[in-house]
């Protein structure tokens, strides 16, 4: 970590944090199963944002603590403030008021590409940096991993902390202990424009509630070992076939489809029959394969659709909302450092 010295600390900070899709091994990043051996799962940030300002709060205001969200709150001490990651940020890194935090993102909460957790990491970035220290992306996703996972208790992998951190497409192992490996993938030229430009997002309009999904499939972990471990195969053969040589549209949608059906029966609540309806008429319409991002049971619906056949799947899910996405090379990182 550096640190720039107290004369040139900025006054307004803002940084931009990329959403996460995670093709393959969702559910093995969680130390219930990875503390038994070890999980695998590839996943590539998008083009989809969460944008986080930090400044300090001008003291004509009442209030020494502004937070805007999805609702506004002025409070007088860090421990008044309501949302867990803003006031857990501000205790981890010992911030004082007066401070002024918002944020904005590009998609609805609960879209299942792990935007609490960019929020989180996008955060810590602005914190440091209006604090005048530069940290890794290493330092990011571990400091919001402990914060989400260790502080606030919640059930969750830590998969999207490393990925919006990192940015890029990344295969990562989670080890006993905790330690993580990400190894960033070199693919072969035209292979993730051709891979994206067959991958369709849509809405479900479904928001659902994480940490309910994830408590019942830490609960049944004891008894779902061999999907997970089939899952975290195929973060192994996904790997093969889109970075090492042996790319095949057709079989990443058959891998993604395969780990969709082992998925869907982790706990009761990752599937609806909504999402089955409608991810068996994307399938008779022509697409190769699928899932549904996130936990579960809402969400954003993904599937591999080749050129020819993705106008018969948007007609087929007409009802959706379709979500356009992009390869997305970095991570969370400043955009605006303004000194006062």
């Amino acid at each position: 970590m550096v640190r720039q010295s107290k004369s040139a600390l900025p006054g307004l900070v803002v940084t931009r944090t990329p959403l996460r899709v995670s093709f393959a091994g969702g559910g093995t990043d969680l130390a219930d199963f990875y503390e038994r051996g070890y999980g695998a799962v590839l996943s590539t940030a998008i083009d989809k944002y969460v944008y986080v300002t930090v400044k300090r709060h001008a003291s004509v205001f009442n209030e020494p603590i502004r937070v805007n969200y999805s609702k506004s709150e002025q409070v007088h001490r860090i421990d008044e403030i309501e949302n867990n990651i803003v006031r857990e940020c501000l205790r981890f890194l010992e911030i004082e008021p007066p401070v002024y935090i918002s944020t904005v993102g590009d998609l609805p909460a609960s879209t299942g590409l792990g935007g609490s957790s960019s929020f989180a990491v996008g955060l810590l970035n602005a914190l440091h940096a209006y604090r005048g220290e530069r940290v890794t992306a290493g330092q990011l996703a571990e400091e919001a991993s402990y914060i989400e996972i260790e502080v606030l208790k919640q059930p969750i992998g830590k998969q999207d902390q490393y990925a919006s951190a990192f940015g890029g497409l990344n295969f990562f192992s989670f080890r006993p202990g905790g330690t993580v490996t990400v190894e960033p993938q070199r693919v072969p030229a035209g292979v993730l424009r051709d891979l994206f430009g067959r991958l369709l997002m849509f809405w479900t309009g479904h928001q659902r509630d994480t940490e309910t999904v994830l408590a019942e499939q830490k609960a049944n972990t004891s008894n779902k070992l061999a999907h997970l471990s089939r899952m975290r195969d195929h973060a192994h053969q996904l790997r093969e076939l889109i970075c090492n040589g042996s790319y095949s549209a057709a079989a990443v949608g058959h891998i993604l489809d395969e780990s969709w059906r082992l998925k869907r029966e982790l706990a009761s609540t990752i599937t609806t029959s909504d999402i089955d309806t409608w991810y068996e008429r994307a399938m008779a319409a022509g697409a190769d394969g699928g899932k549904i991002c996130g936990a579960g049971g809402g969400g954003c619906l993904l599937f591999v659709v080749d050129p020819e056949r993705q106008h018969a799947v948007r007609r087929a899910l007409h009802n959706l909302t379709e979500l356009p996405i992009e390869y997305e090379v970095h991570g969370s990182h400043v955009i605006v450092s303004c000194l006062d």
